[in-house]
Protein backbone atom coordinates (compact mmCIF):
# COMPACT_ATOMS: atom_id res chain seq x y z
CA UNK A 1 0.00 0.00 0.00
CA UNK A 2 1.34 3.43 -0.92
CA UNK A 3 2.10 5.80 1.96
CA UNK A 4 -0.52 8.48 2.59
CA UNK A 5 0.19 11.76 0.80
CA UNK A 6 -0.55 14.44 3.37
CA UNK A 7 -1.26 18.07 2.61
CA UNK A 8 1.26 20.84 3.26
CA UNK A 9 -0.29 21.88 6.57
CA UNK A 10 0.10 18.33 7.90
CA UNK A 11 3.58 17.91 6.45
CA UNK A 12 4.74 21.08 8.20
CA UNK A 13 3.74 19.66 11.59
CA UNK A 14 4.49 15.96 11.15
CA UNK A 15 6.94 15.80 8.24
CA UNK A 16 10.31 14.14 8.66
CA UNK A 17 9.32 11.97 11.62
CA UNK A 18 8.32 8.31 11.96
CA UNK A 19 4.52 8.20 12.34
CA UNK A 20 4.39 4.58 13.47
CA UNK A 21 3.14 3.89 17.00
CA UNK A 22 6.09 3.78 19.38
CA UNK A 23 7.34 4.68 22.82
CA UNK A 24 9.56 7.74 22.71
CA UNK A 25 9.76 11.54 22.83
CA UNK A 26 7.12 13.48 20.90
CA UNK A 27 9.54 16.35 20.30
CA UNK A 28 12.59 15.53 18.20
CA UNK A 29 15.65 15.28 20.50
CA UNK A 30 18.55 17.69 20.14
CA UNK A 31 21.70 15.69 19.48
CA UNK A 32 23.88 18.39 21.01
CA UNK A 33 27.16 16.67 20.27
CA UNK A 34 30.09 17.29 17.97
CA UNK A 35 31.00 13.60 17.63
CA UNK A 36 29.65 10.07 18.14
CA UNK A 37 31.34 7.12 19.80
CA UNK A 38 31.57 3.65 18.24
CA UNK A 39 32.33 0.19 19.56
CA UNK A 40 35.21 -0.60 17.21
CA UNK A 41 37.05 0.68 14.13
CA UNK A 42 34.94 -1.34 11.71
CA UNK A 43 31.88 0.42 13.06
CA UNK A 44 33.78 3.70 12.71
CA UNK A 45 34.18 3.10 8.99
CA UNK A 46 30.50 2.21 8.62
CA UNK A 47 29.46 5.32 10.55
CA UNK A 48 31.49 7.79 8.45
CA UNK A 49 28.86 8.39 5.72
CA UNK A 50 25.96 8.52 8.21
CA UNK A 51 24.53 11.25 10.44
CA UNK A 52 26.12 9.67 13.53
CA UNK A 53 29.81 10.22 12.82
CA UNK A 54 30.69 13.92 13.23
CA UNK A 55 28.21 16.80 13.18
CA UNK A 56 30.00 18.66 10.37
CA UNK A 57 29.03 15.66 8.20
CA UNK A 58 25.51 15.34 9.58
CA UNK A 59 23.48 14.90 12.74
CA UNK A 60 20.22 13.07 13.57
CA UNK A 61 18.49 16.34 14.52
CA UNK A 62 19.44 17.87 11.18
CA UNK A 63 18.26 14.75 9.37
CA UNK A 64 14.71 15.12 10.73
CA UNK A 65 14.54 18.77 9.67
CA UNK A 66 15.97 18.00 6.24
CA UNK A 67 13.40 15.24 5.68
CA UNK A 68 10.63 17.60 6.74
CA UNK A 69 11.67 20.31 4.27
CA UNK A 70 12.24 17.81 1.44
CA UNK A 71 8.74 16.49 2.05
CA UNK A 72 7.26 20.00 2.02
CA UNK A 73 9.02 20.86 -1.26
CA UNK A 74 8.32 17.51 -2.92
CA UNK A 75 12.05 16.88 -3.45
CA UNK A 76 14.24 13.81 -2.95
CA UNK A 77 16.50 15.43 -0.40
CA UNK A 78 17.24 18.66 1.45
CA UNK A 79 20.36 19.93 3.20
CA UNK A 80 20.63 22.46 6.02
CA UNK A 81 23.28 25.17 6.14
CA UNK A 82 24.43 27.72 8.68
CA UNK A 83 22.86 30.56 6.62
CA UNK A 84 21.00 31.21 3.41
CA UNK A 85 24.11 32.64 1.79
CA UNK A 86 26.07 29.50 2.71
CA UNK A 87 23.35 27.43 1.07
CA UNK A 88 23.66 29.44 -2.16
CA UNK A 89 27.44 29.67 -2.27
CA UNK A 90 28.07 26.03 -1.36
CA UNK A 91 25.57 24.77 -3.94
CA UNK A 92 27.01 26.83 -6.77
CA UNK A 93 30.60 25.99 -5.88
CA UNK A 94 29.66 22.31 -5.68
CA UNK A 95 28.15 22.12 -9.15
CA UNK A 96 30.11 24.57 -11.32
CA UNK A 97 33.73 25.12 -12.23
CA UNK A 98 36.09 27.57 -13.88
CA UNK A 99 34.94 28.39 -17.41
CA UNK A 100 31.25 27.92 -16.64
CA UNK A 101 28.71 30.68 -17.17
CA UNK A 102 25.54 31.57 -15.26
CA UNK A 103 22.51 33.56 -16.39
CA UNK A 104 20.82 35.24 -13.44
CA UNK A 105 17.94 37.62 -13.22
CA UNK A 106 18.82 41.13 -12.11
CA UNK A 107 16.24 41.24 -9.30
CA UNK A 108 17.81 39.12 -6.58
CA UNK A 109 18.93 39.52 -2.99
CA UNK A 110 21.92 41.87 -2.72
CA UNK A 111 24.22 39.30 -1.13
CA UNK A 112 23.56 36.86 -3.95
CA UNK A 113 24.17 39.53 -6.58
CA UNK A 114 27.48 40.40 -4.92
CA UNK A 115 28.56 36.74 -4.82
CA UNK A 116 27.72 36.22 -8.49
CA UNK A 117 29.23 39.48 -9.70
CA UNK A 118 32.29 39.88 -7.47
CA UNK A 119 33.22 36.52 -5.97
CA UNK A 120 32.56 33.93 -8.66
CA UNK A 121 34.88 35.63 -11.18
CA UNK A 122 37.73 34.80 -8.76
CA UNK A 123 36.92 31.15 -9.50
CA UNK A 124 36.61 31.72 -13.25
CA UNK A 125 32.81 31.62 -13.31
CA UNK A 126 31.03 34.44 -15.12
CA UNK A 127 27.47 35.68 -14.64
CA UNK A 128 25.26 37.64 -17.02
CA UNK A 129 22.40 39.54 -15.39
CA UNK A 130 19.14 39.88 -17.34
CA UNK A 131 15.81 41.59 -16.84
CA UNK A 132 13.74 39.40 -14.57
CA UNK A 133 10.64 38.95 -16.71
CA UNK A 134 12.21 39.36 -20.17
CA UNK A 135 12.55 35.70 -21.17
CA UNK A 136 13.88 36.48 -24.62
CA UNK A 137 16.75 38.27 -22.88
CA UNK A 138 17.31 35.16 -20.75
CA UNK A 139 17.64 33.04 -23.85
CA UNK A 140 19.83 35.51 -25.74
CA UNK A 141 22.27 35.58 -22.82
CA UNK A 142 22.88 31.83 -22.98
CA UNK A 143 26.30 30.78 -24.28
CA UNK A 144 27.86 27.38 -24.99
CA UNK A 145 29.46 27.58 -21.52
CA UNK A 146 26.19 28.42 -19.72
CA UNK A 147 25.28 25.86 -17.09
CA UNK A 148 22.69 27.51 -14.79
CA UNK A 149 19.64 29.74 -14.84
CA UNK A 150 19.38 31.39 -11.40
CA UNK A 151 16.06 33.00 -10.44
CA UNK A 152 14.24 34.39 -7.42
CA UNK A 153 10.46 34.60 -7.09
CA UNK A 154 8.85 36.68 -5.74
CA UNK A 155 11.84 38.98 -5.94
CA UNK A 156 13.43 41.03 -3.21
CA UNK A 157 12.33 43.81 -2.82
CA UNK A 158 10.02 44.59 -5.78
CA UNK A 159 7.97 41.37 -5.64
CA UNK A 160 8.25 40.54 -9.33
CA UNK A 161 7.04 37.04 -10.11
CA UNK A 162 8.94 34.71 -12.42
CA UNK A 163 7.05 32.45 -14.83
CA UNK A 164 8.57 29.16 -13.69
CA UNK A 165 7.22 27.17 -16.64
CA UNK A 166 8.96 29.50 -19.10
CA UNK A 167 12.23 29.37 -17.18
CA UNK A 168 12.15 25.57 -17.09
CA UNK A 169 11.29 25.43 -20.79
CA UNK A 170 14.32 27.59 -21.66
CA UNK A 171 16.56 25.53 -19.38
CA UNK A 172 15.47 22.21 -20.88
CA UNK A 173 15.93 23.54 -24.41
CA UNK A 174 19.56 24.41 -23.62
CA UNK A 175 20.27 21.58 -21.17
CA UNK A 176 20.77 23.90 -18.18
CA UNK A 177 20.18 23.48 -14.48
CA UNK A 178 17.74 25.79 -12.71
CA UNK A 179 17.97 27.14 -9.17
CA UNK A 180 15.48 29.35 -7.38
CA UNK A 181 15.54 31.38 -4.20
CA UNK A 182 11.99 30.70 -3.01
CA UNK A 183 12.33 32.37 0.38
CA UNK A 184 9.55 34.91 -0.17
CA UNK A 185 7.15 32.27 -1.53
CA UNK A 186 7.64 29.60 1.17
CA UNK A 187 6.75 25.96 0.44
CA UNK A 188 3.21 26.77 1.59
CA UNK A 189 2.58 29.30 -1.19
CA UNK A 190 4.69 27.74 -3.95
CA UNK A 191 6.39 24.46 -4.84
CA UNK A 192 8.89 25.21 -7.62
CA UNK A 193 9.92 21.54 -8.00
CA UNK A 194 6.42 20.81 -9.29
CA UNK A 195 7.16 23.14 -12.21
CA UNK A 196 10.47 21.41 -12.94
CA UNK A 197 12.93 23.67 -11.06
CA UNK A 198 15.99 21.59 -10.10
CA UNK A 199 17.17 23.22 -6.88
CA UNK A 200 14.99 25.11 -4.42
CA UNK A 201 16.72 27.33 -1.88
CA UNK A 202 15.38 29.11 1.21
CA UNK A 203 16.87 31.42 3.75
CA UNK A 204 15.44 29.42 6.65
CA UNK A 205 16.08 32.47 8.81
CA UNK A 206 12.89 33.94 7.41
CA UNK A 207 9.55 32.14 7.13
CA UNK A 208 10.67 28.60 7.88
CA UNK A 209 11.97 29.53 11.34
CA UNK A 210 9.49 32.36 11.64
CA UNK A 211 10.53 33.98 14.92
CA UNK A 212 13.63 36.05 14.07
CA UNK A 213 15.82 33.93 16.35
CA UNK A 214 17.62 31.54 13.98
CA UNK A 215 20.07 31.93 11.09
CA UNK A 216 19.58 29.07 8.62
CA UNK A 217 19.74 28.05 4.97
CA UNK A 218 18.38 25.09 3.06
CA UNK A 219 18.61 23.65 -0.45
CA UNK A 220 16.34 20.89 -1.75
CA UNK A 221 16.51 18.91 -4.97
CA UNK A 222 17.14 15.55 -6.65
CA UNK A 223 19.57 13.12 -5.05
CA UNK A 224 22.13 13.27 -7.87
CA UNK A 225 22.56 17.02 -7.36
CA UNK A 226 22.31 16.98 -3.59
CA UNK A 227 25.17 14.53 -3.07
CA UNK A 228 27.94 16.79 -4.44
CA UNK A 229 26.39 19.67 -2.49
CA UNK A 230 26.55 17.53 0.65
CA UNK A 231 30.21 16.76 0.00
CA UNK A 232 30.91 20.45 -0.48
CA UNK A 233 29.06 21.34 2.72
CA UNK A 234 31.21 18.84 4.59
CA UNK A 235 34.41 20.31 3.12
CA UNK A 236 33.56 24.00 3.53
CA UNK A 237 32.01 23.41 6.93
CA UNK A 238 28.79 25.40 6.58
CA UNK A 239 26.67 22.86 8.48
CA UNK A 240 23.94 24.07 10.81
CA UNK A 241 24.33 23.35 14.51
CA UNK A 242 21.86 20.89 16.15
CA UNK A 243 20.17 23.33 18.52
CA UNK A 244 19.51 25.84 15.74
CA UNK A 245 18.14 22.98 13.62
CA UNK A 246 15.77 22.04 16.44
CA UNK A 247 14.55 25.64 16.66
CA UNK A 248 14.05 25.63 12.89
CA UNK A 249 11.98 22.46 13.12
CA UNK A 250 9.84 23.99 15.86
CA UNK A 251 9.24 27.01 13.62
CA UNK A 252 8.27 24.85 10.65
CA UNK A 253 5.47 23.25 12.69
CA UNK A 254 3.56 26.56 12.63
CA UNK A 255 4.64 27.58 9.11
CA UNK A 256 1.29 26.94 7.41
CA UNK A 257 -0.84 28.86 9.92
CA UNK A 258 1.63 31.75 10.06
CA UNK A 259 1.86 32.09 6.28
CA UNK A 260 -1.92 31.97 5.90
CA UNK A 261 -2.29 34.88 8.33
CA UNK A 262 0.58 36.79 6.71
CA UNK A 263 -0.97 36.32 3.27
CA UNK A 264 -4.22 37.82 4.55
CA UNK A 265 -2.59 40.71 6.39
CA UNK A 266 -0.26 41.63 3.54
CA UNK A 267 -3.07 41.71 0.98
CA UNK A 268 -5.14 44.01 3.23
CA UNK A 269 -2.16 46.32 3.72
CA UNK A 270 -1.37 46.38 -0.01
CA UNK A 271 -4.98 47.35 -0.73
CA UNK A 272 -4.84 50.12 1.87
CA UNK A 273 -1.56 51.53 0.58
CA UNK A 274 -2.72 51.48 -3.04
CA UNK A 275 -5.46 53.97 -2.13
CA UNK A 276 -3.31 56.32 -0.06
CA UNK A 277 -2.46 59.74 -1.57
CA UNK A 278 1.08 59.75 -0.14
CA UNK A 279 1.99 56.45 -1.79
CA UNK A 280 3.31 56.51 -5.34
CA UNK A 281 3.38 52.77 -6.12
CA UNK A 282 2.67 49.49 -4.33
CA UNK A 283 4.30 46.15 -5.09
CA UNK A 284 2.39 43.00 -4.10
CA UNK A 285 1.97 39.83 -6.25
CA UNK A 286 -1.77 39.44 -5.64
CA UNK A 287 -2.50 43.16 -5.83
CA UNK A 288 -4.71 44.57 -8.56
CA UNK A 289 -2.51 45.98 -11.30
CA UNK A 290 0.59 43.92 -10.49
CA UNK A 291 2.16 43.12 -13.91
CA UNK A 292 2.56 39.40 -13.12
CA UNK A 293 -0.62 38.99 -11.07
CA UNK A 294 -2.05 36.25 -13.30
CA UNK A 295 1.20 34.27 -13.12
CA UNK A 296 1.32 34.73 -9.35
CA UNK A 297 -2.23 33.45 -8.91
CA UNK A 298 -1.49 30.45 -11.12
CA UNK A 299 1.75 29.52 -9.31
CA UNK A 300 1.04 30.57 -5.72
CA UNK A 301 -1.57 29.85 -3.05
CA UNK A 302 -1.11 33.32 -1.56
CA UNK A 303 0.78 36.52 -2.28
CA UNK A 304 3.14 36.19 0.67
CA UNK A 305 3.93 38.40 3.62
CA UNK A 306 6.07 41.08 1.94
CA UNK A 307 4.71 44.39 0.68
CA UNK A 308 6.93 47.11 -0.74
CA UNK A 309 5.87 50.60 -1.68
CA UNK A 310 7.30 53.92 -2.80
CA UNK A 311 6.36 57.08 -0.99
CA UNK A 312 5.60 60.35 -2.72
CA UNK A 313 8.59 62.51 -1.97
CA UNK A 314 12.23 61.84 -1.32
CA UNK A 315 14.44 59.22 0.26
CA UNK A 316 14.38 61.33 3.42
CA UNK A 317 10.56 61.04 3.46
CA UNK A 318 10.89 57.25 3.25
CA UNK A 319 13.33 57.26 6.17
CA UNK A 320 11.05 59.47 8.28
CA UNK A 321 8.10 57.21 7.60
CA UNK A 322 10.03 54.08 8.57
CA UNK A 323 11.11 55.74 11.82
CA UNK A 324 7.57 56.94 12.62
CA UNK A 325 6.14 53.40 12.68
CA UNK A 326 5.63 51.61 15.99
CA UNK A 327 4.15 48.17 15.24
CA UNK A 328 6.52 47.77 12.29
CA UNK A 329 9.94 47.47 13.93
CA UNK A 330 12.80 49.13 12.04
CA UNK A 331 15.08 46.16 11.40
CA UNK A 332 16.53 44.13 8.51
CA UNK A 333 15.36 40.63 7.57
CA UNK A 334 11.79 39.39 7.25
CA UNK A 335 9.42 36.49 7.64
CA UNK A 336 8.88 36.47 11.40
CA UNK A 337 5.72 36.80 13.46
CA UNK A 338 6.65 40.44 14.22
CA UNK A 339 6.11 43.02 11.50
CA UNK A 340 9.29 44.75 10.31
CA UNK A 341 10.11 47.71 8.10
CA UNK A 342 13.32 48.45 6.23
CA UNK A 343 14.73 50.69 3.52
CA UNK A 344 16.28 48.33 0.90
CA UNK A 345 18.94 50.81 -0.24
CA UNK A 346 20.20 50.88 3.36
CA UNK A 347 19.84 47.16 4.15
CA UNK A 348 19.24 44.25 1.77
CA UNK A 349 20.64 46.10 -1.26
CA UNK A 350 23.18 48.41 0.35
CA UNK A 351 25.98 46.19 -1.00
CA UNK A 352 24.68 46.55 -4.57
CA UNK A 353 26.00 49.41 -6.66
CA UNK A 354 23.74 52.40 -7.26
CA UNK A 355 23.87 51.64 -10.99
CA UNK A 356 22.70 48.06 -10.47
CA UNK A 357 19.96 49.23 -8.09
CA UNK A 358 18.77 51.74 -10.68
CA UNK A 359 18.49 48.98 -13.29
CA UNK A 360 16.51 46.92 -10.79
CA UNK A 361 14.21 49.84 -10.01
CA UNK A 362 15.15 49.99 -6.32
CA UNK A 363 14.84 53.66 -5.39
CA UNK A 364 15.57 55.63 -2.22
CA UNK A 365 11.82 56.11 -1.80
CA UNK A 366 11.20 52.36 -1.61
CA UNK A 367 10.08 50.88 1.71
CA UNK A 368 9.80 47.13 2.38
CA UNK A 369 7.33 45.78 4.90
CA UNK A 370 7.60 42.30 6.34
CA UNK A 371 4.06 41.73 7.54
CA UNK A 372 3.66 39.65 10.69
CA UNK A 373 0.68 38.00 12.35
CA UNK A 374 -0.64 40.99 14.32
CA UNK A 375 -4.16 42.22 13.60
CA UNK A 376 -4.31 43.78 10.15
CA UNK A 377 -6.33 46.80 11.27
CA UNK A 378 -3.75 47.66 13.94
CA UNK A 379 -0.98 47.48 11.35
CA UNK A 380 -2.95 49.66 8.95
CA UNK A 381 -3.59 52.23 11.67
CA UNK A 382 0.16 52.35 12.36
CA UNK A 383 0.88 52.94 8.66
CA UNK A 384 -1.86 55.57 8.38
CA UNK A 385 -0.43 57.49 11.34
CA UNK A 386 3.14 57.39 9.96
CA UNK A 387 2.02 58.41 6.47
CA UNK A 388 0.11 61.37 7.87
CA UNK A 389 3.19 62.59 9.73
CA UNK A 390 5.40 62.34 6.66
CA UNK A 391 2.80 63.98 4.45
CA UNK A 392 2.31 66.93 6.81
CA UNK A 393 6.07 67.49 7.12
CA UNK A 394 6.67 67.89 3.40
CA UNK A 395 7.06 71.37 1.97
CA UNK A 396 5.11 72.50 -1.11
CA UNK A 397 7.02 72.15 -4.36
CA UNK A 398 9.01 75.20 -5.37
CA UNK A 399 8.18 76.74 -8.72
CA UNK A 400 11.06 77.89 -10.93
Amino acid sequence: MKPTQHRAETKAVRGGVDLRKKNGPLSTPIYQTSTFEVTDNEQQLRATPTDMFYTRYGNPTLTVVERSIADLEGCDRALLFASGMTAITSSILALFKSGDHIVAQRDIYGGTAKFLAQWLPKFGIETTFVDTTDYEQHEHAIRPATKLLYVESPTNPLLRVVDLRRVVSIAKKHNLLTMIDSTFATPINSKPAEFGIDLVMHSGTKYLAGHSDVIAGVVAGPSQLMEPIHQTRTTLGGTMDPHAAWLLLRGIKTLAVRVERQNQNALRIAQFLSQHPHVRRVHYPFGEGHPQRSVAIEQMRGGGGIVSFEVEGTGEDARKLSEALHLFTLAPSLGGVDSLVSIPVLTSHAMVSAEHRAKMGVSEQLIRLSVGIEHAEDLIADLEHALSLVGSSRQPAQVG
